[in-house]
């Protein structure tokens, strides 16, 4: 997923960083077919290094991945065709929806942790439940989940978007502000948290658990998907990412040390954080219950009037992987 067309706007805005390799970035190398694919975030969430340390390969084609920081970015990028294959939140899709170009299709769910989606505050905020964030300026990342919780976990307390001073940042632009103390809370999600906690004192007011699914969303670019060949490799990488996820679930302490050494955090906060999770990662299929799911998402962003129009999300599903889809191990 070379990040669209990798211009200089995205590089320096943190959108995809580079064209980062099992393979060269394209559709062939040496004769190899080639599956452009994304990451999004480091440590748990990195499928290429959760990849390596299982030891699993994929055979007979290359996988070219390329690194985003949101979902909205994978959004763009597979809109913009330069990936085959990306991953991101049930919201960066509902607001493709409600535009004019939607050249994805939405074809398995990663189910996994919601835990790691949390409100932090600095430490020494006075901060003790998010009722106290009235007034205050509390950083989230647009169109992703941060913002949807964040706006969920305000109604739970009778507050609206206009009682606090939301302020849109992408990530690494969120973690400086928050550092530099220049939010008194940040609704973020990943590797962020633990960072944060370990350098510099932050403290988790809630996390997203009972607000949000634990859906995140596998989708490939529809020209992948009407080419035959390609959609092989898709289905191949489908069984590939579940053994991964079955591998994970099975070697927690290996894992974490592998994450806490690649997002430079002591062990002891990632071992918190994985004892934390509301659950392992495994891919599941289409589902109406699913596709319900993120209709709901979907109908609450119309509702706070950040949506254009209505988004009706099932034209963005296709179930044909869904026997494709191995249990995970």
């Amino acid at each position: 997923m070379a990040a669209e067309g990798l211009s200089r706007r995205l590089l320096l805005g943190g959108g995809a960083a580079s064209c980062l390799l099992l393979a060269a970035c394209g559709s062939t190398k040496g004769g190899r077919p080639t599956l452009r694919v994304s990451i999004t975030g480091k440590g748990d969430g990195d499928s290429r290094l959760l990849f390596k340390s299982a030891g699993i390969k994929p055979d007979g084609f290359d996988i070219a991945y390329s690194e985003f920081q949101s979902g909205h970015l994978v959004v763009e990028a597979l809109n913009g065709g330069s990936l085959d294959y990306g991953g991101m939140s049930e919201i960066p899709p509902i607001f493709a929806a409600a535009s004019t170009i939607q050249s994805f299709r939405q074809i398995a769910v990663a189910h996994g942790d919601v835990n790691n989606q949390v409100v932090l505050v600095p430490k020494g905020s006075t901060a003790r439940s998010i009722a106290d964030l009235k007034g205050k300026r509390v950083g989230y990342v647009r169109a992703t989940t941060s913002q949807y919780f964040l706006i969920r976990m305000l109604e739970e307390v009778g507050l609206g978007w206009d009682d606090i001073r939301p302020v849109a940042m992408g990530v690494s632009d969120g973690a400086a502000a928050f550092s530099q103390g220049a939010l008194d809370a940040w609704a973020i999600y990943g590797f962020p948290i633990q960072r944060a906690i370990a350098t510099e004192g932050a403290r988790i007011l809630r996390t997203a658990y009972g607000i949000l699914s634990g859906n995140y969303l596998v989708a490939a670019h529809v020209d992948t998907l009407a080419d035959p060949d390609k959609a092989k490799l898709v289905a191949d990488y489908l069984g590939l990412v579940q053994r991964a996820y079955g591998w994970a679930a099975a070697h927690q302490e290996q894992w974490a040390a592998i994450v806490s050494k690649d997002i430079g955090v002591p062990l002891a906060y990632v071992q918190d954080q994985f004892k934390r999770k509301s659950a392992t990662y495994e891919l599941r299929p289409v589902t109406r219950q699913a596709i319900a799911s993120q209709q709901k998402v979907a109908d609450l962003f119309y509702a706070q009037k950040l949506l254009p129009k209505p988004v009706d999300v099932r034209p963005l599903w296709d179930d044909r992987f869904n026997s494709a889809i191995p249990k995970r191990g």
